[in-house]
């Protein structure tokens, strides 16, 4: 599994917040010794301050931080549109807390001591999921701007094409041409970049889905 770690887009960064600097030398050896970036912090502030949510990572998280919690940090983390999959480690008195963290948001949790492949594991899944998350993000943002690209008048083309009506239904509501109908749909169709109406109501359903979250992920 150890190789499979170092298959991982190597630009990817794994953050590591905890406030003992024992825990932190080690997990960046660790970290670093499969061949990722590793940036350690012993405050959670500290983090928030420099973090950049462009490239992809994960963030390894003690919840029992001075300063800042770690609950504290995931609450800023949404109020700023970052998510960043997070992993919690934490000691055996800290699992209530550490539950509460999963429930806020942590994507893993895992009670020390952590053994170093176990953790490599979890590390290995948060990156890839970033990634993913990334990559869903941009296709997204390039639908919602091929839909800007469209006319008021084809927006409302779209809108009853997408709700199952047809050219001459369309018509008809709009008091225009079965000509004027099919002009609209043909160049709503080379705008969206799409060949069937199946295709279009499938992607207006994930422009849909992308405008209901926080604009700033965007």
């Amino acid at each position: 599994m150890v190789s499979d770690v170092m298959t991982i887009n190597q630009e990817a960064t794994v953050f590591v917040v905890d406030d003992d600097p024992a825990i932190r030398k080690s997990l960046r050896w660790l970290i670093e010794s499969v061949g990722l970036k590793v940036q350690t912090h012993e405050l959670a502030s500290d983090f928030l301050e420099s973090y950049s949510p462009d490239s992809p990572g994960c963030l390894v998280l003690d919840v029992r931080i001075p300063g800042m919690s770690g609950l504290e940090l995931q609450e800023k983390l949404r109020e700023r549109g970052y998510d960043i999959p997070v992993i919690i480690v934490s000691g055996y008195g800290d699992v209530p807390m550490a539950v509460r963290a999963m429930k806020a948001g942590a994507v893993d949790f895992l009670e020390k001591p952590v053994s170093d492949q176990v953790l490599l594991d979890y590390i290995q899944k948060g990156i890839e999921q970033d990634i993913k998350n990334k990559q869903a993000r941009l296709q997204n943002k390039e639908l919602i701007e091929r839909k800007e690209s469209l006319t008021r008048r084809e927006r409302e083309v779209m809108g009853y094409v997408v709700a199952g009506l047809s050219s001459r239904e369309i018509a008809d509501k709009l008091d225009v041409s079965f000509k004027t109908v099919e002009a609209h749909r043909a160049k709503i169709m080379k705008k969206m970049q799409v060949k069937s109406v199946p295709k279009l109501i499938q992607m207006d359903l994930l422009i849909q889905g992308s405008t209901t979250t926080d604009p700033k992920r965007f």
